[in-house]
């Protein structure tokens, strides 16, 4: 239970109606803003336009259900028994309310806040593995779920609602985490699902065309300008100097600045002399030992170390730049870093499965043809006697996707090894064969096998020596959808049972 005074703490900016000293003494036993929600006498219901249902036209059967407040952006003709809370955006004052209903949890922890189109998933990871190596408890909320100890919970959305988000925050909090590391999306920020947190540290990874048009963002400029807003509301900012929008993210920014880069731009010489620091890595050496694809660095910053991944890619350097830039505030033990970094795999982020030692075999999510064809060339710079492709598309999509990731892999890839993913409610050879017309164009060796565990076996049983395999499209999922169901699908048990057998 909380008092409606106490939970309106901090409204300053957004409260548009003046409470009495009695209305302020009105119990809230329950905060609801899901119209499905199960209301009890005292709710708190707080009206929220979606894009297909205005929350506030329902406000007088909350009353009905029990609610004694409302809070709405609009006038209502509400009964007496119920208090009218005006303000002027109520998804702002649900994540105020949020906070206050769970105590205040982020005031609790050390929050740390990573944006940016690719690479926050991997980076969490790394970041959460350092300062565990340092005595440090993490939580983490991102696209592979909520982390809170040794358990992992589903969720749909990067950044979830902003009241599951303090509820996570809590359980965090009680399960004794003294640090959060959160992926934070340009959607989150549009929606202020994180209003009100005041990040310990933000982190831009880097920005290009995505999640623009429908319901998301009408151009690059608003999702460029979402994205920037979390750079408003940190005490360090932490950003990408490779990236030629960094300066666009923090142009607004009263906090401490520090970058990381490899090929940092001279002509951004004026830019950067506001940064505190500037972590960099040199002597880059791509390494395959044992089957496993790696590449090592130096770096220096907050200080000098060396580093090691057992994961594939340059990129993959930028991710622990800035995992150590964000760490380098917690440790400066270089062997924690070091130990830390080596062991960083993240589910179905470009995740090493081991089948021998005589060839590669990664598991990544790219579920389109940017991300493929970006994978695929990383892939090519540890030249494999072959790469092989394995990849579907998922039903009920954008057809184009199929032919472009069709045409990808076959122009790239030495063998294009087509099967099913999620079909959903289409048929796995309609959506076989709108792959293929894309195969054709670049006429790339292929063969399809729309089963995709009898696929996965191709693969691992006609490998050569040298070769690289690529599982493209599930990823972290560990399902299949058909006709509206999921069955349980995990490529990582599919391969174990095949090398058993």
């Amino acid at each position: 239970m909380r008092l409606l005074k106490d939970m309106l703490l901090g409204f300053d900016d957004i409260l548009q109606s003046n409470i009495t000293p009695e209305q302020g003494d009105t119990e809230v036993n329950a905060l609801i803003y899901d119209t499905r929600a199960d209301f009890v006498k005292g709710s708190l219901f707080v009206c929220i336009s979606g894009a297909s249902f205005d929350g506030h036209d329902f406000a007088a059967e909350a009353v009905k259900k029990g609610a004694t407040v409302i809070v709405s952006e609009k006038e209502l003709d509400l009964p007496d028994t119920a208090v009218l809370v005006k303000v002027t955006d109520s998804r702002k004052a649900l994540a105020l309310l949020s906070s206050a209903w769970f105590g205040h949890p982020s005031k609790e922890l050390t929050t740390i806040g990573l944006t940016g189109t690719k690479g926050k998933s991997t980076t969490c990871y790394m970041i959460r593995n350092i300062l565990e190596g340092a005595g440090r408890k993490c939580g983490i909320i991102g696209t592979i779920g909520i982390v809170i100890g040794d358990k992992t919970y589903e969720t749909h959305n990067t950044t979830p609602e902003s009241f599951q988000i303090q509820e996570y925050m809590r359980q965090m909090v009680d399960a004794g985490c003294d640090t959060l590391v959160m992926e934070v999306s340009s959607q989150g920020l549009k929606q202020s699902r994180v209003y009100g947190i005041d990040f310990d540290y933000a982190v831009f990874t880097n920005l290009s065309k995505d999640h623009i048009g429908g319901a998301e963002h009408k151009d690059f400029e608003e999702y460029m300008y979402c994205k920037s807003l979390l750079f408003k509301q940190c005490k360090c900012a932490i950003v990408n100097v490779d990236d030629p929008h960094f300066a666009d993210m923090i142009k607004d920014s009263k906090a401490k600045i520090e970058g990381f880069g490899i090929n940092t731009d001279p002509k951004q010489g004026d830019l950067l002399k506001k940064f505190e620091v500037i972590e960099k890595a040199s002597d880059l050496t791509l390494t395959t030992t044992g089957g496993v694809m790696g590449i090592e660095f130096d770096y220096t910053g907050h200080f000098a170390g060396k580093a090691y991944l057992s994961i594939p890619g340059k990129f993959n350097v930028m991710n622990a730049l800035c995992a150590i830039t964000v760490c380098s505030h917690f440790t400066s033990d270089t062997k924690i870093i070091y130990d830390a970094l080596a062991s960083t795999h993240v589910r179905g982020r470009l995740e090493p499965v081991k089948i021998s030692d005589k060839c590669s075999l990664l598991i990544d999510y790219a579920h389109n043809a940017v991300a493929l064809e970006s994978v695929i060339n990383t892939l090519r710079d540890y030249s494999p006697k072959r790469l092989v492709v394995l990849f579907g598309c998922g039903g009920n999509r954008s057809k184009d996707r199929r032919y472009e990731m069709g045409e990808v892999s076959s122009r790239l890839s030495d063998l294009t090894v087509v099967t099913s993913d999620n079909p959903r409610f289409e048929k796995p050879e309609d959506i076989i064969n709108d792959i293929l017309i894309g195969v054709g164009r670049a006429n790339g060796k292929y063969i399809t096998i729309p089963d995709r565990r009898e696929a996965i076996k191709y693969v691992i049983d006609n490998a050569e020596e040298g070769d690289c395999i690529l599982l493209a499209g599930k990823g972290n999922e560990d399902y299949q959808e058909i006709e509206g169901v999921r069955y349980h699908m995990d490529e990582r048990e599919i391969i174990a049972d095949i090398l058993k057998e």
